[in-house]
This record gives structure tokens, sequence and C-alpha cells, in this order.
């Protein structure tokens, strides 16, 4: 498994994508300028010097990209966010962008996007075969298997089937990419265990058995990722409540981020404001806080959940501006406590089918270094 470094210096495994270089770009003036000018004429098809909603589906296709998300019409959650974009451009009205409103909110994607990588790096690692034959082949690798197989063996099933479990249950750590996804089922996966079956593999089958069998079916798994590297992004974070801690201890700070959440929550002819925006502002505080939007994680949502419920916040009563930030306050510390108690630890595992250059040309101009 290699990894190489996109930014920040030589990690021992994978090119790291920590948004370094998206915010390179955006605090670079002249050069962001030199980028916005590129984008906006290149989506301009009718040169009137605005750009219309059908023209800025491109952008807001690109964006989605780049945010790892599914085509546009392929997901109701997903489309929902291509919409919010859009509505980013147009404020939800206007038929029309010009060249500084633009700007303006690409520049907030793009930071954006950069604060959740830097948040979040996804590393890039090159699966090649080496790692898989190290684990079948060290010394961890016969009572790991030994384990699995009392898991596996509970639920019944022929030799086949607990070697095709087995397998999903390998992390990229051991070598295996995510044997789930189809491409490596049906490219990796199928063929090995195609090359390797023996006469007795639709039978119920022995501890010691598997043990063998397993090892020659992930050899040959080994050798085709040999032949064909199988790219997996990879992320993963700890939520522990310390991003909590470091805000809550810095005043300035916190009076500065909860003024700009309570500029995006709606107020009634009093200025005064309902409870149940408190959502929509904590999901402005999340990045200064070190938090996971809300429906990124589902563990974090239901902790999120309860400490809601624990300040009744779906009572609909509304307060005053230093009610609400004192209240979103109290369950940014009632979130903190709980994650200092019992963190929070998250990891995904995606096969990239494409290079990732290639996966939106909205970012292809980004300087490298």
């Amino acid at each position: 498994m290699e990894r190489e470094t996109k930014k920040g210096g030589t990690a021992s495994g994978g090119e790291v994508l920590d948004g370094s270089n998206i915010m390179e770009l955006v605090e670079n003036k002249e050069m962001f300028g030199h980028f916005v000018d590129h984008k906006f004429q290149e989506l301009d098809r009718d040169r009137d010097g605005q750009l219309s909603v059908k023209e800025l589906q491109p952008a807001v296709a690109d964006i989605g990209a780049a945010l790892g998300l599914p085509a546009q019409g392929s997901s109701p959650d997903s489309d929902h966010i291509y919409s919010e974009v859009l509505n980013e451009f147009t404020h939800g009205k206007q038929e029309k962008v010009s060249k500084v409103e633009f700007k303006e909110v690409l520049s907030d994607i793009l930071l954006g996007m950069a604060a959740g990588l830097k948040r979040d790096p996804i590393v890039i690692l090159r699966i090649d075969g080496e790692d898989l034959l190290e684990y079948i082949n060290g010394p961890t690798y016969e009572a790991e298997m030994v384990a699995t197989h009392s898991l596996i063996e509970s639920a019944g099933g022929t030799l086949r089937d607990c070697i095709i479990k087995a397998f999903g249950m390998l992390t990229v750590e051991q070598g295996m990419p995510p044997s789930s996804d189809p491409w490596v089922v049906s490219n990796i996966v199928e063929p090995a265990l195609q090359s390797c079956a023996g006469p007795d593999w639709n039978k119920p089958v022995s501890q010691e058995t598997f043990l063998v069998e397993f090892k020659k079916v992930a050899e040959y798994v080994a050798e085709l990722l040999r032949e064909q590297h199988v790219i997996v992004a990879h992320s993963e974070n700890t939520f522990d409540g310390s991003g909590i801690r470091r805000l809550l201890s810095n005043k300035f700070e916190l009076d500065k981020t909860l003024n700009a959440a309570i500029e995006t929550v709606p107020k009634d002819r009093t200025g005064k404001l309902s409870k149940e925006y408190l959502r929509v502002a904590l999901d402005v505080v999340a990045p200064s806080a070190g938090l996971p939007p809300l429906g990124a994680v589902e563990q974090m949502d239901k902790l999120i959940l309860d400490a809601f419920n624990l300040m009744n916040a779906d009572d609909g009563k509304l307060l005053k501006e230093d009610e609400f930030k004192k209240i979103l306050t109290e369950i940014l510390g009632s979130i903190m406590l709980q994650l200092e108690g019992n963190p929070i630890s998250v990891y995904s595992n995606s096969v990239v089918h494409e290079p990732i250059a290639s996966a939106s040309t909205l970012l292809q101009t980004l300087p490298s270094s």
C-alpha cells in the first residue's frame, strides 16, 4: 500500500488531501481572481456577463463532485444539497448571478471545503497486495482469523460463504480494499474465489480447513491487487470534545461564532428567535467546535439529539438573543461532556473509480506543490 503526500511533506502510505491547496488559492487574491475569471468565462455561454440558473448547473455539479456527492438525480438526500448550493448562488430567487456574486459564494464554498478537509483529511491509498501478503504471513494472522471464523461460524453457511464474510471483515490497514464495492467484488474477490474453489466449498467447514483455504484465496487476491491496484479514499476522525472546549475557553471567538450563527436565524417582529432554529445555529457553529454537520455521523446525531432533549430545544418557545446564545452554549457544553466521557471515532473507506483530478473540473486549476 503506497502513500504520497499531496501537501505538507511525505507520509508513509498515501496522498493526503488536507485542504491546504484550496486555502492557498482563495487567500491569494490575484490567483483567485484569475481562477474566477476563467471559471466564469467558461460558464457564461451567452457572454452576457451574468450566469443564468442553467449556466450555473455545471458549477453546482462540479461542487457536488468535489464534495464526493453522487450525481444529481440519483439520491433525494444529495439532490437537496445540490439545491442548497444553487440557492447560495441565486439567494433562492435571482435569475442571474453577477461575477462579483459568483466570486463571493465560490470563495465561501471553497473555504468551507478547505475547513472540512483540514478537520478531516482524506488519505488516498494505493492498495497493491503487499500489505495483504504481509498480514496473512504475519504473526497475528492465525489468531485473528480463528476469532473471525468463530464469529462467522455461528451464523452457519458454506466454506465459500465464510470466506466472503471474512474478506468483508478485513480492513485497508490489513491490505484489503472494501470488499462490498461492486468493482472489487467482480474484479478481485470473485475471480479469486473461482480460481481457488474446491469440491467441498459448498459444505459446512471446519476451522482448520477455513484457515488453509482462506489463505489460498487471500494470496490470489494479493496477486490480483498487484496486477491492478485499487485506489481507496480513507478518512478517520475522533470526536472527543476538545474542539468545543477550545471554543468555550476563548470568549472572543465564542462570541464571534455565536453572533455569526444568530445572523442565519430568522427573527420575529420583536427580534426574538424560536428554539426550533437551534439546530440551524448549531450547524453554523459546528466547524468552529470541531463537530460534523448534522446528518453526517449517525452516532453524533444521537448524542446531539440527547443534548437537545435535555434543553427542551423543540418546545418552540421564543427567546431573546442572549437567551438563545445561552442555551446554544449550554448545548455545546453538554455535547462536550458526553464526548469527553465517551469519544466517538468514525472512519470510512471508498474505492475511487477514476483519478481524483478528473472527478471534478472545479478544482482542476488549483495550484499544486
